[in-house]
């Protein structure tokens, strides 16, 4: 028989400690982010200029981003034709950045944390690869610009000597090119990021029983057969965090493609929706065409939700819903019977 010492620990319920912890960023968000988000679903079906005196307008901003805009209507036709030549920089840039990235971070983290290699160092090497991921975009665009710029002076061209009148060489224009501007962005995403993939995988692969790979060693699998069979499946819930991270951070890239650019105009070879939305807003510093920004930034919204609920339900477990799904239909089996039935004696 239970001691009353013994009830009370078992009615202590530490659960409020966790929405504790977790009350400050409810906290922050409920200040700082929820009245601007409201605010851009509002803006989005108002018409454009200033915040004062808006009128509705309901689906005209979408309509005119979404749809094929008449052939006299020169205004419509341009935003309608950047948004979408916009889009199809950032599917780019992000399939392009997002493969290589969480193959070379999959790569790394495997063989990190493979207690069969044996490399000193690795806590070194583990920093030095994360340090990308906190510089600052500005120093990062800054430093690439000077790297790969269009100038004679860029370092790149002063290698190649175009610095030098004499010899002629015309500079290499990567920044103002379509496919090497598109290929420098992915590779700076690459660069900035795959350090962080990389720890987060590695922290999926540690968190696997050591066990299996015990078992797998003594029956022989090689380094292939225990990644594909233990390593890989076991990874799925930190993939699927990983591609929906991504994906999010992918579809509203914004500094690298709006600071890697010469001059005072954007590179259109390399702007993405994001670009696009700040584009809308800061169009006419005295008039800011606020519908049309805030129209794309719920786009963007909805383009994320519905991929995003596409990758859970690729990634659903089969098995566990199939065993949800049977405990719910025995539950409403027992209160019926229970209810129809009553009790015998």
């Amino acid at each position: 028989m239970a001691t009353a010492a013994q009830k009370r620990i078992k009615s202590v319920s530490y659960a409020k400690y966790g929405y504790i912890f977790i009350l400050p960023f409810f906290v922050v968000y409920f200040i700082f982010s929820l009245y601007p988000l409201l605010q851009t679903f509002i803006l989005a079906f108002h018409a454009n200029g200033g915040r004062t005196n808006l009128a509705f307008v309901g689906l005209d901003n979408f309509k005119t981003i979404l749809a094929t805009p008449a052939e006299n209507d020169f205004k419509a036709m341009g935003i309608h034709d950047t948004f979408w030549r916009y889009m199809k920089n950032t599917v780019i840039i992000w399939v392009g950045n997002f493969i290589p990235q969480i193959a070379l971070s999959l790569l790394l983290a495997v063989w990190f944390t493979d207690l069969r290699v044996k490399m000193p160092g690795k806590g070194f090497f583990k920093v030095v690869m994360y340090m990308p991921n906190i510089i600052t975009a500005a120093s990062v665009a800054g430093l690439y610009l000077s790297l790969f710029g269009d100038s004679s002076y860029s370092v790149i061209n002063m290698l190649r000597g175009c610095n030098n009148p004499e010899l002629g060489v015309e500079p290499l224009k990567i920044i103002t090119g379509v496919w090497s501007a598109r290929v420098l962005v992915m590779f700076i995403q690459v660069w900035m990021w795959f350090g962080n993939t990389m720890i987060m995988l590695m922290s999926g692969i540690q968190g696997i029983n050591e066990s299996l790979f015990e078992a797998a060693e003594i029956d022989g699998a090689n380094s292939r057969q225990t990644f594909w069979k233990i390593t890989f499946p076991l990874l799925k819930t930190i993939m699927v965090y990983t591609l929906l991270t991504s994906m999010i951070g992918g579809l509203q890239m914004f500094d690298i493609p709006f600071m890697l650019h010469t001059g005072n105009v954007i590179n259109e070879n390399i702007a993405t929706v994001a670009v696009f939305v700040y584009q809308m807003f800061h169009k006419n510093f005295a008039k800011p065409s606020f519908g049309y920004s805030a129209a794309a930034s719920v786009i963007l919204f909805v383009i994320t939700s519905i991929l995003g609920a596409l990758v859970f339900w690729v990634q659903r477990d089969k098995d566990a819903m199939e065993k949800a799904k049977k405990r719910r239909q025995q539950i409403k089996e027992a209160k019926r019977r229970a209810k129809g039935g009553g009790f015998s004696i």
